[in-house]
């Protein structure tokens, strides 16, 4: 019999072990789930989140819908600005809508007519694996909890400006500090 496997089995089990009894966060593995598989009020949460996709970012790139998720994502963890990803999306300051095709009934009538479209279920899947493994991804927009389009000028004086992705110009507030460990519901 070859001892080697179950040595070398041992040996890998001793330092993840050991890693995990010195507090170190090993995250190395992404939890795989699809959206079917999550449960009620999580499938309620990535759907609000893949329409924000869908609508702000749904003819970017990869990166740049990764992006709109982030941003969305790093609200919630702030606590400055609603208390669930569907709070977020639908958040009003006064009557202007954060994502301003929530106000708009252009969009908002076609949330229906884009379920089960190639690009819709896309954009779910990004959504439903953001949801699932947004504390152990790398934020591609640095913490950024505000963005606009490249083609408008909103004026944010007192905003960093973080990066450009795609059409997405983001930026990130002073006062808004992330808990990436906070947890997403």
């Amino acid at each position: 019999m070859n001892s080697k496997p179950i040595l070398l089995s041992l040996f890998f089990a001793t330092i993840i072990l050991t890693l995990s009894m010195i507090n170190i966060n090993i995250n190395i593995l992404p939890f795989k789930a699809n959206f079917n598989s999550l449960t009620t009020d999580a499938k309620k949460q990535v759907t609000c989140l893949a329409e924000n996709i869908y609508f702000e970012a749904g003819h970017e790139p990869h990166e740049g819908k990764k992006a709109v998720a982030f941003v969305t994502l790093n609200r919630l963890q702030t606590g400055n600005y609603a208390n669930s990803i569907c709070e977020v999306v639908q958040q009003k300051t006064g009557s202007v809508c954060q994502f301003s095709w929530y106000c708009d009934h252009t969009f908002t009538s076609k949330r229906l007519t884009i379920k089960g479209t190639p690009l819709y279920n896309e954009i779910l899947e990004i959504s439903t694996n953001i949801f699932l493994n947004f504390e152990r991804m790398q934020d591609v927009t640095n913490g950024a909890t505000y963005y606009h389009a490249d083609y408008v000028s909103p004026g944010w004086t007192k905003l960093k400006k973080e990066k450009q992705i795609g059409r997405h110009i983001f930026y990130k507030s002073k006062g808004d500090k992330i808990d990436r460990n906070k947890g997403i519901i």
